[in-house]
């Protein structure tokens, strides 16, 4: 596979290569390295912020429907055409057309937010997107808004994603379904990247892609089993362990059954001890998730969930009507995440203590499976993950009762509405987070999910580089590595 591998590349083996189509919405971080190399948007995520990218600066209107941004000058797309205002605005009005969007099942992701938008391109400096609703939080949309050339656009209608053009730090050199060569671009804007050349190559295998760390066929592996990967040092090389945004979770159908009534919801969260649970399933590779959004997450509470206590778990079986015992229906994929099995199994064995059965059904096929949780046609229970860094996206596509999104599984908490809908119209950041901060302690004591823990996840780079993180949402970013050749 790396026999073409020049001494100037710097190999990034992971686990898919999707050259796809950067408008769909996607959480897939083997997606998003790529995007990341090849396009730029108008804001990138700086922590729980936001930093300037292709906007040099922004405003927003004190009623959060109009939004200003001042473009970087003498920007220019891959193929020397200048990226001006109407560029960017004719791939936002893209990104919010009905046939994007989609990503295991979620269908129009984008619209929801953009569909009723006017975007504006007054001079070819200034971008004017004017909502049809109040969005304090329209930046947690835009950094997934890749802005692509406009000539390539015609391509990507017609379904050839093999010609990416866009403004990011590296271009697309050549492409096949095992590897994607990118070269640096001088004097981009952001600063030249260390490494001229890069490589992305793809490896399903995870063992395999540690052994090439390892052995010096690749410079940087992503997505590594973490205890595995420990004795990186041993071979030259570097682990670097991350918490992953993603949030491991088992979806409640608060619609009908058993778990509409938020007791017996209650009553699920009481039972379990979430360390042991890791423990058992994940040894060393997660941490415990105490509420709807982990710890990285804008405006997540610092609250830790209730103390396990099986005693008021049983008692609130009991008020519910269920004090003889309780059979819920459980539906669980066979991956993604890839322990579902003995997660579920775990999860019976815990939940049997306070006298609820688990009856599993296995799901092989993963995107009917999504399709199925989006339809609402789960049983009691299913197996699931909830990725969206923005903690605004998840309360509107999974919580809100009044949007019914993809996801939304019944659940209804009139405090928590208010909360979101306060939040659309506050536009200073601290007081929204303290805003978001009241419905994680609100959906603590009334849960809509099983919530269980965040993954760790284990990057291994070529060399020693103690200070090298990755960022906030843990998607490699190929232009910050370090010097890798």
């Amino acid at each position: 596979m790396n026999q073409d591998v020049t001494n100037e590349e710097v190999v990034v083996a992971q686990a898919r290569l999707p050259l796809a189509d950067p408008h769909d919405c996607t959480d897939a971080a083997d997606e998003l390295s790529l995007y990341e190399a090849l396009y730029d948007t108008l804001v990138r995520r700086d922590g729980k912020g936001y930093a300037p990218r292709l906007a040099a600066s922004w405003a927003v209107s004190e009623d959060a429907r109009t939004w200003i941004f001042r473009l970087r000058d003498g920007v220019a797309f891959h193929d020397g055409t200048p990226c001006d205002a109407d560029a960017v605005r004719l791939s936002l009005l893209r990104m919010a057309r009905e046939d994007k969007g989609y990503t295991l099942g979620a269908p129009a992701v984008w619209r929801q937010y953009l569909g009723d938008a006017v975007v504006e391109a007054p001079d070819a400096g200034t971008l004017v997107i004017r909502l049809g609703a109040p969005m304090a939080d329209l930046l947690d949309v835009l950094v997934q808004g890749y802005v692509v050339a406009p000539s390539a656009l015609p391509a990507y209608d017609a379904g050839d994603t093999r010609r990416p053009c866009g403004t990011g730090p590296y271009r697309l050199v050549d492409a096949s379904d095992d590897h994607a060569s990118m070269a640096r671009v001088p004097g981009h804007f952001a600063g030249e990247p260390a490494n001229a050349r890069i490589r992305f190559v793809r490896e399903p295998d995870r063992a395999r892609r540690l052994a090439m760390v390892r052995s010096g066929a690749a410079q940087v592996a992503t997505n590594l089993d973490v205890a595995a990967s420990a004795d990186l040092p041993a071979h030259g090389a570097t682990q670097v362990v991350s918490l992953a945004p993603v949030a491991i979770i088992y979806l409640l159908n608060a619609a009908r059954g058993p778990l509409a009534d938020a007791r017996v919801r209650r009553a699920l969260a009481l039972a379990l001890d979430r360390e042991a649970l890791i423990a058992e399933v994940v040894p060393g590779a997660a941490r415990p998730l105490h509420g709807f959004v982990g710890p990285l997450h804008f405006g997540a509470g610092s609250a830790p969930a209730r103390e396990r206590d099986p005693e008021t778990a049983r008692a609130l079986l009991r008020e519910a009507g269920f004090g003889d015992g309780l059979t819920l229906g459980l539906d669980c994929p066979t991956r993604l995440p890839d322990e579902a099995q003995p997660l579920t199994a775990a999860l019976g064995r815990r939940l049997a203590a306070i006298g609820v059965t688990l009856d599993v059904h296995l799901h092989e096929d993963r995107e009917a499976y999504a399709h199925m949780v989006r339809r609402k046609e789960i049983r009691d229970l299913c197996v699931f993950d909830s990725s969206p860094m923005s903690t605004y996206r998840v309360l509107v596509e999974k919580l809100d009762a009044r949007v019914r999104g993809s996801w939304w599984q019944g659940y209804r908490n009139e405090a928590v509405e208010a909360l979101i809908d306060r939040g659309r119209i506050t536009t200073d950041d601290d007081a929204r987070s303290a805003l978001y901060a009241q419905a994680y302690a609100l959906l603590q004591d009334d849960p809509a999910w099983l919530c269980l823990y965040n993954p760790l996840k284990a990057t291994g780079i070529s060399g020693h580089h103690p200070d090298f993180a990755l960022p906030v949402d843990t998607v490699l970013d190929a232009a910050r590595l370090p010097a890798l050749r």
